[in-house]
């Protein structure tokens, strides 16, 4: 028997985004490189981060206090409110704010291993997590995450 996972639409939206500004492998992800290529200041400094819009201006400030792969993981979630996301949640109810930390949650799981990169993860490997951890430079949660969610979806394929 063998199993086809079929990627959810928000997988789906990431991996045609990647793929359209070059990012086709886990090496080609660069923090830098797609906050350039989307116009977006990316800036690292002792404040908390925080992503805003104003106009054309769009900034991502990460806190340089956190370590790599928590950096990596907060640039996708600011990187979801700015592409996915509109108004400053300090004047909107807090229901929508849930809804759009919820979203960027989900966002971040995904931009981390997009489904198009998932051929480069050996999943046999019974150090799957630490593995793709490294391939991806992302917290070994959200590798879990992302494998268990993965699994729970993977359908029989049918010949």
């Amino acid at each position: 028997m063998s199993y086809i996972y079929k990627p959810f639409s928000l997988d789906s939206w990431v991996s045609k985004f990647l793929k359209k500004l070059g990012i086709n492998t886990p090496e080609d992800i660069d923090e830098r490189k797609i906050a350039r290529m989307l116009s977006i200041h990316l800036k690292y400094s002792d404040k908390r981060s925080y992503s805003i819009e104003d106009g054309n201006f769009r900034l991502i400030n990460i806190n340089k206090s956190l370590d790599k792969d928590l950096q990596r993981e907060v640039f996708y979630h600011e990187l979801c409110h700015i592409l996915r996301h509109a108004g400053c949640q300090l004047q909107m109810p807090l229901t929508w704010r849930e809804l759009q930390e919820w979203d960027a949650e989900h966002f971040t799981r995904y931009a981390a291993i997009p489904f198009h990169m998932l051929g480069a993860v050996d999943w046999k490997s019974p150090n799957i997590i630490s593995e793709m951890a490294s391939i991806f430079k992302v917290s070994e949660e959200v590798c879990e995450y992302r494998v268990e969610h993965i699994q729970r979806n993977m359908k029989l394929k049918s010949h």
